[in-house]
């Protein structure tokens, strides 16, 4: 959907990003796929909301059977000397909003050219996993009707 596609990218580009990050939780933690068993390991709503809704982003890897999709770095045309990229874990395979965590990372350019660490407001992670919720509800509700 265009509207949060367009939110995404207006969350990502805003310069309201001033906090920091928290821990990831699930990170590390591997699903084993149960043998003769097909599709993901993940909630097929949730993996195609967050593919729809970065897909402004370049994708860098996805692993559907862990629940993870990494993006590479993403620059916006209007703001040259920054950059983001993002890291996805779906947690679960029930549509619930403590089954997805987002993680944000973003780089400024120094004096020399090069990038540097900045911090990004947490509020910014908590919209894109709205985001991407409210898309995957929307998905939904499509696939019920």
């Amino acid at each position: 959907m265009v509207l949060v596609r367009g939110a995404a990218i207006a969350l990502i580009a805003s310069g309201l990003m001033l906090g920091g990050c928290g821990g990831i939780p699930g990170m590390g933690a591997t699903k084993a796929v149960p043998a003769g068993q097909t599709g993901i390991g993940v909630n097929a709503f949730l993996w195609r909301a967050t593919l729809d809704t970065l897909s402004f982003m370049p994708l860098a890897n996805a692993d559907p059977w862990g629940g993870v999709i990494n993006y590479d770095w993403y620059t916006d045309p209007q703001t040259p000397n920054e950059r983001f990229k993002a890291t996805v874990f779906i947690l679960d395979t029930r549509l619930r909003a403590d089954a997805l965590n987002v993680t944000v990372t973003k780089e400024v350019r120094d004096g020399t050219g090069g990038w540097v660490g900045a911090p990004v407001a947490a509020q910014t992670e908590t919209d894109l996993e709205n985001a991407i919720l409210t898309k995957a509800r929307q998905l939904n509700l499509q696939n019920a009707g």
